[in-house]
């Protein structure tokens, strides 16, 4: 049997803390080991057991969450995870913190329905195992967990025939652990005339608003959080909102998205094989499918289906990948024509503008 996931809880509340243990001893491979209502009793803890992961809140007193996580990434990196409210205050800060190398943003879980607890524990779970194996860089399945559904609860399969080709391509991006930076660097190199771009990365929602302003400032392209009905236009990126599937949909030789609501696919929403999918259902040959890294198998089957609908396909590599989860799936089921490093990815991509 091997040994459980050693989780420290960061957080000046309480009852996140309680919450947070509850959620994660629930899992038979996850130990929180201790919990710390602020930084300084984090390090004392640290200094008689280390984690495997760290869940960190951003804003403690005596010293707020970024300068505890740049201390311990320039001293003794180890996973750490940022643990935030569902607002929109404080996202700046919380994109800040995947700069300084967190690995994954996940939202509190809040007293509510029981289909919400269920899903924030299958995402906290999720998050935690996906920290566990990533490389992080210096400056067992739950009990009683819903059914793991598939694309088939939003969309159904593709037919055997890909649309027809028209003058227009589209490029499908999917990410989840280290994506932030890796969609980063891969945007910056795309030129202003690149296809239009639609992106499914794992993030809670009202984040995904703030990450896509963000890189809209460092982008030669524009970039926006999709809204529903949103046009794919040439020299535009939209990345779907938290919390919302994203699907890609045409109306005569126009792409456009629908942003709607759904139940968990692989464990996520949105999801990327939902909208690999419906790359596969709307775009066939005319378009191209990307998965970057990322914790677990969503995209994988998205992709297989893309590709058998006509679509070029590439998949991360293992080496520039912070978890080679899902693209490795996807490389495992035969989905990716092609397996690049991520700047390989970012160069091939610009070659359809």
């Amino acid at each position: 049997m091997s040994a459980k996931i050693r989780v420290l809880l960061v957080d000046d509340s309480a009852l996140v803390r309680n919450t947070l243990a509850e959620v994660l001893n629930s899992d038979p491979g996850i130990e929180v080991i201790a919990t710390a209502s602020d930084p300084y009793v984090a390090a004392t803890r640290m200094q008689h057991e280390a984690p495997d992961v760290i869940i960190l809140d951003i804003e403690m007193p005596r010293m707020d969450g970024l300068t505890f996580l740049k201390k311990i990434m320039s001293q003794h990196p180890i996973p750490v995870i940022i643990c935030s409210s569902l607002a929109q205050e404080g996202a700046e800060s919380t994109l800040k913190a995947l700069e300084y190398g967190a690995v994954d943003i996940v939202a509190k879980p809040k007293v509510g329905t029981k289909q919400f607890l269920e899903e924030s524990r299958q995402i906290l779970c999720d998050a935690v195992k996906a920290a566990a194996r990533a490389r992080v860089r210096r400056i067992s399945t739950p009990a009683d967990v819903a059914p793991k559904l598939t694309a088939d609860a939003v969309l159904a399969a593709p037919g055997a025939r890909a649309m027809a080709e028209t003058t227009e391509l589209v490029i499908l991006i999917g990410a989840s652990t280290g994506g932030t930076e890796a969609l980063s660097l891969v945007l910056r190199k795309q030129p202003p005339d690149t296809p239009g771009i639609v992106i499914v990365q794992h993030m809670p929602e009202h984040f995904t608003t703030a990450f896509a302003n963000r890189l809209d400032t460092l982008c030669a392209i524009t970039v926006k959080e999709a809204q529903n009905g949103d046009r794919v236009l040439r020299g535009r990126a939209l990345i779907a909102p938290g919390n919302r599937h994203t699907l890609l949909k045409r109306s005569g030789a126009q792409y456009y998205v629908e942003v709607k609501d759904g139940p968990l696919v692989c464990r996520h929403r949105p999801s990327v094989d939902v909208l690999f999918r419906s790359g596969a259902r709307y775009a066939g040959r005319n378009a191209v499918g990307v998965i970057l890294t990322g914790m677990g198998d969503d995209g994988a089957n998205g992709l297989l289906e893309m590709k058998t609908a006509g679509a070029s396909t590439i998949a991360q590599d293992e080496k520039t990948c912070v978890v080679f989860g899902m693209p490795n799936e996807a490389i495992k089921r035969g989905a990716a024509d092609r397996v690049l490093p991520l700047e390989g990815i970012a160069t091939a991509l610009c070659c359809y503008a």
